[in-house]
């Protein structure tokens, strides 16, 4: 596959990351939007390594470790989302007026 290629695949992630992201009222659809675009910039990361340093393992362990910290990221954004919705019954961004008590 080609660089172009690669670029053109990550850029329409992100660009769907985008939408969804903004498009949504609910809080797993943002944040299904977010992990897109996340995925969009370490393709294009990824790829620009994979064909500037060819053979240099670098670029694999950044993705790597890319990666586990988008889980982490992740797993922290439904724990709280997890937690609003018990505290206030929100589902959606429109129920909560406020973030604070």
């Amino acid at each position: 596959m080609s660089l172009e290629a690669l670029l053109v695949v990550s850029a329409v992630l992100f660009g769907v990351g985008v939408y969804g992201a903004l498009s949504q009222q609910s809080f797993v659809m943002i944040m299904m939007g977010i992990e897109l675009m996340l995925n969009g910039a370490m393709l294009a990361a990824g790829a620009f390594w994979a064909y500037t340093a060819a053979g240099q393992p670098k670029a694999q362990m950044l993705v790597v470790v890319l990666f586990t910290v988008m889980a982490v990221e992740a797993a922290i954004g439904f724990a709280l989302v997890i937690n609003i919705y018990r505290v206030r019954k929100a589902d959606i961004t429109e129920k909560l007026k406020k973030l604070k008590g």
